[in-house]
């Protein structure tokens, strides 16, 4: 496998290949064909693992969850016709689709469920 600058490059079929830690050894391994060479200068290269996380709020809701934690909306119950809800969001459909709205009335606690 040749040594490039930042990279290096599969001898064999020319893929990148990338340092991966295989018990106390450090081997470069090929993104495409598999083949390993072992490292001789392990201080040559740097295994780094970065992770994006998500910093929004989650509300989960349960039946026995105290609703004035969440917010109120203007909506008309359809089972006693009072006119506030709590209301929350939740994607129960493919990630590409729009979440679906779910409502608890203040009064009577029925809950219901609106489609974007």
């Amino acid at each position: 496998m040749g040594k490039g600058n930042y990279m290096d490059f599969c001898d064999k079929c020319g893929s990148v290949v990338v340092p991966q830690q295989r018990g106390n050894k450090l081997v470069l391994v090929c993104a495409k064909c598999g083949k390993q060479k072992n490292v001789k200068k392990a201080n040559d290269f740097k295994i780094t693992v970065s992770t994006k996380r998500k910093t929004d709020k989650i509300i989960v809701v349960s039946k026995n969850e105290k609703l004035d934690t969440l917010p109120k909306t203007k909506v008309q119950c359809p089972k006693c016709e009072n006119p506030e809800a709590f209301w929350w969001m939740e994607q129960t459909r493919a990630s590409d689709e729009p979440p679906t709205r779910f409502y608890r009335c203040c009064k009577c606690k029925q809950t219901w469920r609106e489609y974007s």
